[in-house]
């Protein structure tokens, strides 16, 4: 992780991850949300994780969910601030306000310490979706609930590598299957391992929105899933599935490599 955030403490990283991912979610727009840092532009989640680092650098974390839970939506603004509105901020700033309260008020404003003893994807993940309901990603399809769950597999990943590399333990993420996104999708048709008909590549192209929960949204988000699996069924089994994803989102974070557009949908899902 970049900015060191590693430098913090395993609770602290933890608490900020939290909030950083609940949050992580649609910065695609025309111009792009953008902040400047010494200098450098910097956008999408990596922007967002500069901004939500400053908010815990050097405080204690618990101070922070205090601050979170009774802070205006201009103070939050401010927070996130870059050259135009990042999309979704009424959203965001209702996400985190939720999850403050909720964490003061259940968890006496320590997430880390209502989780600490989950070292098992299964057990974490449950725990994030029995209490924060922002975290909830399901479609329907031809009749059928389809779960994809990005950001809470996410945010179950993050920890749990975490306090791996930190506290030097076992831990277990093998159950997680995916983050369903836009920029995977993206970069698996770069590669030549994911295809659209031409009518999806047609909209793709003029870079037209997709509604959330329609055919093509799920579709892509489902096939995406698929693939991950497909090479996770023919490659050494040592390699998980949340690897692979890990992997695969790095190379489209390559911006020497020109890859076609991704899918545009409006969502707090990814």
């Amino acid at each position: 992780m970049p900015y060191g955030i590693y430098d913090m403490s395993t609770k602290d990283i933890v608490n900020f991850l939290l909030i950083y991912d609940a949050i992580d979610f649609s910065f695609w727009g025309n111009p792009k949300w953008t902040i400047n840092v010494n200098g450098k532009n910097l956008d999408g989640g990596i922007a967002l994780l500069h901004c939500i680092f400053n908010l815990f650098k050097d405080r204690n974390s618990e101070d922070v969910y205090q601050k979170l839970e009774n802070i205006s939506l201009e103070d939050f603004g401010n927070l996130l601030k870059g050259n135009v509105d990042i999309p979704l901020l009424k959203e965001r700033y209702e996400i985190v306000k939720r999850i403050a309260t909720i964490v003061n008020r259940k968890m006496n404003g320590n997430f880390y310490d209502y989780i600490k003893d989950k070292k098992c994807d299964k057990d974490l993940f449950k725990v994030i979706l029995d209490n924060f309901t922002n975290f909830e990603d399901t479609r329907t399809y031809q009749g059928k609930t389809i779960y994809f769950y990005k950001l809470a597999q996410l945010l179950t990943s993050d920890i749990l590598h975490v306090v791996e590399n930190k506290e030097q333990v076992q831990v277990d993420y093998s159950n997680l299957l995916g983050c369903a996104d836009y920029k995977i999708p993206q970069v698996m048709q770069g590669f030549g391992i994911l295809e659209y008909d031409s009518e999806l590549f047609s909209i793709l192209e003029s870079k037209s929105e997709i509604e959330e929960n329609s055919p093509f949204e799920v579709e892509i988000r489902a096939s995406m899933i698929i693939v991950i699996n497909y090479i996770h069924e023919q490659i050494d089994k040592s390699i998980d599935r949340i690897d692979i994803n890990n992997f695969i989102w790095g190379k489209g974070q390559d911006k020497t490599k020109d890859y076609r557009p991704y899918h545009l949908t409006r969502t707090i899902s990814y």
